[in-house]
């Protein structure tokens, strides 16, 4: 979906956020020159569906690294949507090593002789 046309003073800033696992929305948006992080969200999250609860939970970046809401953005960003984590993955690491069994784990299946399960 794309906003009204580029005027010489606007930006055109491509706006992504997924609701869910594998369902990614793309939106190109034609904001002021010298927009606001904080201000082109609030243009972008009635398009793709974000509740202003959820616009308080989502974190930022642009191209993959985190910025705050009054990040400056530039002609051609890519503003990412980030929601936030369900399960830590640390935790969701341990669960999966011993659903599967030391012996079948990744770099632990092969072990040298005498050596512990697991190392």
């Amino acid at each position: 979906m794309v906003s009204e046309p580029a005027g010489p003073a606007q930006i055109a800033v491509t706006v992504v956020f997924s609701a869910a696992p594998r369902a990614v929305q793309e939106l190109v948006l034609h904001v002021p020159f010298g927009c606001p992080v904080e201000q082109a969200l609030a243009l972008a999250a009635p398009q793709l569906g974000i509740s202003p609860q959820q616009r308080q939970a989502l974190d930022l970046g642009v191209w993959g690294k985190r910025v705050p809401a009054a990040h400056i953005l530039c002609n051609g960003d890519r503003l990412e949507l980030y929601r936030p984590l369900t399960v830590d993955p640390k935790v969701a690491r341990r669960e999966r090593f011993v659903r599967q069994g030391a012996k079948s784990a990744g770099l632990f299946a092969t072990r040298r002789a005498g050596g512990k399960a697991g190392y």
